[in-house]
């Protein structure tokens, strides 16, 4: 039975993601399932599409998620006062896209309440921008998207699939976004781009992913008491395009005593335990598998230094959540990282696969206090601009627009 709900007066939001945070485990409402980790590694865009439900939920907004079951149980699931979570889908990863064809059944039907607004959010899965349109024709209301990654313009490497999401991918995102009636991008950078491709500028608004201020606030107790200092630490998804591993050998390259702490699951899990086992440094290496996102916070309170090495990123959450910390960050200068962390002022940016490098900012880092202090208290400044209440609010002012626009246009 659902629990009491706030009676549906806000506008009602219809928002497609093909990852959104886990169920928690059968037995246990505190913890998630674990196997939802190694199905698909937890990372910014299941904890965006989350936050920016329970905002907009804070706020007033009425919610339909729709999404994928991934290792989860399929079903219905309230969450908050006004919002509800459809998972859909098979339990198998290589058939993973299906979950869009099974949502059908959710998306396309009437519902007690007319859709005021479509919220597609894209990341490497094309099936939810084909889902959207649907949608956004079905109920005869705007269409927003929200682009994690653009895969005409953010995404790398050489293998098949990677080319093939780049081609194929890239036609498919062209043309939905050509016709979304508004596109929230993660970064300046990207905006730029899409533009290129033609989506009007009046339809782009550039709206990062933030941090939830009330998971940071307060003191938080050290979750890596046995560790030593200064403490190097990345925290996130353990998958290719993350490039853990490169941080892995750095650590192994530097000259400044220091201890490594690895945060997360992935399939890059295996390589990055081996080549710790096998690092010059194995004795000061930490790596403690997949925490759930509400425990993040502690633990970058327990670290000195992020490290996010990544071979390609749109913007990188967790380094907002760094910044709130009061962490100095040392990331790849690639994609919308630059935007984010400023060089020498919030952290220190270094070109994308270079592992002398990066081991050399490391260095620089662990044997000058003084520099950590001061790209600590920028970071923290530069903080402020990435609150999620505030960021929501921005979200929903283009939700307002966009349905104006529509009852202008109808009116005309």
């Amino acid at each position: 039975m659902d629990p009491v709900r706030r009676p549906a007066t806000g506008r009602h939001v219809l928002r497609l993601c093909s990852v959104f945070e886990p169920l928690p485990a059968r037995g246990d409402t505190s913890a998630v399932d674990g196997r939802a980790a190694r199905f698909d590694p937890i990372g910014g865009m299941q904890n965006h599409t989350a936050t920016l439900t329970r905002c907009l939920d804070a706020q007033g907004s009425v919610q339909t998620v729709v999404t994928s079951r991934l290792a989860g149980r399929r079903g219905r699931v309230p969450m908050g006062r006004a919002a509800v979570v459809h998972r859909t889908g098979l339990r198998v990863p290589w058939l993973r896209q299906l979950w869009a064809l099974d949502a059908l059944r959710v998306v396309l039907r009437p519902g007690a309440r007319p859709v005021d607004v479509v919220h597609a959010h894209q990341g490497e899965d094309l099936a939810t921008l084909l889902l959207a349109r649907l949608a956004a024709r079905r109920h005869g209301c705007p269409l927003v998207v929200t682009v994690h990654c653009s895969v005409g313009h953010t995404l790398r490497g050489r293998g098949l699939r990677t080319r093939l999401l780049r081609a194929l991918g890239g036609w498919i995102e062209r043309s939905a976004l050509s016709r979304a009636d508004a596109v929230v991008v993660l970064t300046d950078r990207t905006a730029a781009a899409l533009m290129g491709d033609g989506v009007p500028a009046e339809r782009v608004t550039t709206i990062p992913s933030g941090f939830d201020p009330g998971l940071f606030a307060g003191d938080h107790p050290d979750v890596f008491p046995g560790a030593g200092r200064p403490r190097m630490g990345y925290v996130g998804r353990l998958a290719p395009q993350k490039r853990a591993d490169r941080l892995v050998e750095a650590f192994g390259r530097m000259r400044e005593p220091a201890h490594l702490v690895v945060v997360g699951d992935g399939p890059d899990r295996d390589r990055v335990r081996q080549l710790a086992a096998a690092s010059p440094r194995a004795d000061r290496v930490t790596l403690s598998g997949f925490v759930e996102h509400p425990a993040v916070p502690a633990v970058l309170a327990s670290l000195d230094v992020l490290v996010l090495p990544s071979a390609y990123e749109e913007m990188g959450s967790v380094l907002t959540e760094a910044m709130a910390s009061g962490l100095p960050v040392v990331a790849s200068d690639v994609g919308g990282i630059p935007e984010v962390v400023r060089g020498g002022v919030t952290g220190l940016l270094v070109p994308p696969g270079d592992v002398d490098a990066l081991a050399a900012a490391l260095d620089r880092l662990a044997a000058d206090p003084g520099l950590r202090a001061r790209l600590s208290a920028g970071a923290r400044a530069r903080a402020a601009d990435y609150s999620w209440p505030q960021l929501a609010a921005r979200v929903a002012a283009v939700y307002a627009r966009v349905r104006e626009e529509e009852l202008l246009e109808a009116a005309a």
